[in-house]
């Protein structure tokens, strides 16, 4: 379950490049925003840049509604042909606010069904090109994995470390990346080649084995046990309905008290003590 561990951060290159040159000069969207800029740097380009630098680019609710509107005004101006998508060199986006959902509610992030905004960009009609350097963790490697093609740097970290804060992904990393990679890469997220192993082991594979089922029981079983459940899925539902089962399980995880411990753990930068429940 490790795409789920703080551990499996790791780098992964769909294609490596060097850092934007961008040819004349940059032409700034009409709209204001205070947590991305909108662009328009060459001709036929809409480019949009998360900035919340002091928060390492974290997805808040105002940031995705900004994003979100960008997004749409890009894809309905028939003079952008294609989008691009970045953060800045130390991250493209370090998760959700997790600031902004420690306190919430199953009865309120059910009702409200939260997240559920996050699945714009899906339905965008022109090509969206992720460009990703540094962190890209939890919902930051979502929302890059909800773009066509990710073009990562050298420095780019993806990883699904939820499980941490005793919840799973709720923007579709089980889902889309179980299809990106494989149910075993995608669980382990460390693999040294595709196919049914995670990884080639160097060594005693039985201690190895050992080690990870030790990480994975430190961490809140209620948890563990839904992004197993989840990741499981993406190969009997189709994606809409994989997404929506994802969804809800993340919904229901903050019926818990894992859920509250692992945000405030992480919050007030402890260790969480799971108890399970």
């Amino acid at each position: 379950m490790s795409h789920l561990i703080h551990r499996s951060v790791i780098r992964l290159s769909f294609r490596t490049t060097a850092a934007p040159r961008y040819l004349g000069s940059v032409r700034l969207m009409s709209t204001s925003y205070e947590n991305i800029i909108a662009a328009r740097p060459v001709p036929g380009v809409a480019l949009i840049t998360l900035n919340r630098p002091k928060a390492l680019n974290a997805l808040s609710s105002p940031l995705f509604l900004e994003l979100n509107d960008a997004m749409k005004e890009a894809d309905s101006d028939s003079s952008v042909g294609a989008i691009v998508l970045t953060g800045s060199e130390k991250a493209f986006a370090a998760g959700a606010d997790i600031k902004e959902m420690k306190d919430k509610e199953f009865s309120d992030v059910y009702k409200n069904n939260f997240l559920e905004n996050w699945s714009v960009m899906s339905k965008l009609r022109k090509p969206v090109i992720a460009a990703v350097s540094g962190f890209a963790l939890g919902g930051g490697c979502e929302l890059a994995l909800m773009c066509d093609i990710i073009l990562a740097s050298k420095t780019a970290k993806f990883g699904q470390p939820e499980i941490n804060l005793g919840v799973i992904p709720g923007g579709g990393g089980s889902q889309r990346l179980a299809r990106a990679v494989g149910k075993s890469r995608a669980m382990e997220m460390e693999a040294a080649q595709w196919g049914m192993i995670s990884r080639v082991v160097e060594g005693d594979v039985v201690q190895e084995a050992l080690d990870m089922a030790k990480l994975i029981a430190s961490k809140g079983q209620i948890s563990v046990q839904a992004g197993k459940e989840v990741v499981n899925a993406a190969y009997e539902l189709t994606l809409a309905e994989g997404l929506r089962f994802e969804r809800r399980t993340f919904h229901g995880l903050f019926a818990t008290k894992d859920q509250k411990e692992g945000m405030a753990a992480f919050a007030e930068k402890r260790k969480a003590q799971f108890t399970n429940e």
